[in-house]
C-alpha cells in the first residue's frame, strides 16, 4: 500500500492516512502508518539504517485523513508540547444522520473510557477517571436520502483529544456519524463493516524547527457519503 505524502522535510512528515489503516501497530498485525512510513524512509534514504518516526496524535482505525509524524526526537517533544498547550489545531469533516438545530454549536461533555470493550460514554462531571471533552462544529449542508433519511455535512474543530471523542459526542447529541458501527444504532444492527464518515481535513501547528505556522489540508475525495456534498 502506497502512502500519500503531503509534505516532508528533515523534521516532519505530513501524510494522509487511508481508512482502515491503524495509526500505529496493534494486535491485528495489519500494516500501520508508522511501520509504512519507516519503510518509505528506508527506501528514500538507504543510508539511514534506522529512521525515526514518532507518534504525537492518532486517528481511529476507520477514520481517514491528514496526520503529522515527527522525524526526530526533538520534533516529537516540541509537537507533543504544542498538543498539551492546545496550540495544535485539528479539523474534521463529518457526515451525521439527522440535521443539527444550530449552525454553530459547541459540545462539552465528560467522557469515560470503557477499556474492556474499546468504547467511551458520556458521564456526569466529577465521575472518577472521566475527562472533559470539547469540540465545536459548523453545519454546512444536508441532503435527503431514501435509505438513511437526512444526512448533514459538518466541519468539526477539535478542542480536546479524547478516546472516540467525536463519535461519542455526536451520538450523544442524537446526530450519530454515518457508518459508525459502535455508536450509531442503525449501523450496529447491520452487522457488516461500513466506512465511518469522518475525515481529518486539516492540521495547523508551529513548525518545530523554524517556528513558523504551518497548515495542511486533505479532502475525502471519492468516498461515500462525502460524495453527496460539494466539499
Amino acid at each position: 500500500m502506497s502512502i500519500k505524502i503531503i509534505f516532508e522535510d528533515k523534521h516532519i512528515i505530513v501524510a494522509e492516512k487511508p481508512p482502515r489503516v491503524p495509526s500505529q501497530s496493534d494486535k491485528t498485525g495489519t500494516p500501520d502508518m508508522m511501520s509504512m512510513l519507516k519503510i518509505y524512509l528506508k527506501e528514500q534514504y538507504p543510508a539511514a539504517r534506522s529512521p525515526y518516526i514518532g507518534l504525537v496524535h492518532r486517528l481511529d482505525r476507520p477514520v481517514g485523513g491528514i496526520m503529522i509524524f515527527p522525524k526526530t526526537k526533538d520534533a516529537n517533544r516540541m509537537l507533543s508540547e504544542e498538543i498539551r498547550n492546545k496550540e495544535f489545531k485539528k479539523e474534521y469533516y463529518g457526515v451525521v444522520c439527522g440535521k443539527p438545530e444550530g449552525d454553530r454549536v459547541e459540545l462539552r461533555d465528560y467522557l469515560l473510557k470503557l477499556k474492556k470493550i474499546n468504547m467511551s460514554k458520556v458521564v456526569t462531571k466529577g465521575m472518577k477517571e472521566a475527562k472533559e471533552a470539547i469540540l465545536e462544529y459548523e453545519y454546512l449542508d444536508n441532503v435527503k436520502t431514501d435509505e438513511y433519511g437526512t444526512l448533514s455535512l459538518v466541519k468539526i474543530s477539535l478542542k480536546t483529544g479524547r478516546h472516540h471523542q467525536i463519535r461519542v459526542q455526536f451520538a450523544n447529541s442524537n446526530l450519530p456519524l454515518w457508518g459508525d458501527n459502535k455508536y450509531n444504532k442503525t449501523f450496529v444492527k447491520m452487522k457488516k463493516w461500513t466506512q465511518i464518515a469522518l475525515w481529518s481535513t486539516s492540521i495547523s501547528f508551529i513548525h518545530p524547527k523554524d517556528k513558523k505556522l504551518c497548515s495542511f489540508k486533505s479532502k475525502p475525495e471519492g468516498i461515500f457519503p462525502f460524495t453527496l456534498f460539494h466539499i
